[in-house]
């Protein structure tokens, strides 16, 4: 495995606050200022696509170490949101994003490891580790038949877990 990797991207304005978002080998993105900042609604803006980052490199992290694991599992999802506020002398910045994973497991013993293996991916995402934004993990571990469980543990940020 290599130390290095590149990503490429290309953006294109399209006229007012609209531009097109590419990369080799991907489809388009239509992109656009959020109506907040004059854009338009209906169309991906660089703060849904930062959070969308955290989000998706949450999710490939988690599966990863879930298979590396052996973790079973019947489904998994996760909301995040993210929050951008005005600071005095900075501006606007994302000041975090919360990560709301779903976990269906399949057997019940598997309830804390499965909490310990979602902490692991938070701390892990490269994502999450290239942001100063603070993110946190707000997970939810059900298995099949039984009630929705809360890991025996309180929400942690990732600066909490570094």
């Amino acid at each position: 495995m290599e130390n290095k990797y590149f990503y490429k991207t290309e953006v294109e304005w399209t006229g007012e606050r609209h531009g097109d978002l590419r990369a080799p080998v991907l489809p388009n993105l239509q992109i656009d200022a959020p109506p907040e900042f004059k854009g338009h609604d209906g169309v991906w803006t660089p703060e849904h696509l930062f959070v969308a980052a955290v989000n998706s490199c949450f999710m490939t992290t988690f599966l990863a170490i879930a298979e590396n694991s052996k973790l079973e599992f019947v489904s998994f999802s996760a909301d995040a949101k993210g929050k951008l506020e005005k600071l005095e002398g900075r501006g606007f910045i994302m000041t975090e994003v919360v990560l709301r994973p779903k976990l269906l497991i399949s057997h019940a013993r598997d309830a804390e490891r499965a909490g310990r293996i979602l902490e692991k991916a938070e701390k892990n995402c490269l994502i999450s580790n290239s942001i100063k934004t603070e993110t946190k993990l707000e997970p939810e571990v059900s298995f099949a038949g039984d009630e929705t469980r809360q890991p025996d543990h309180d929400v942690l940020t990732a600066q909490e877990q570094r």
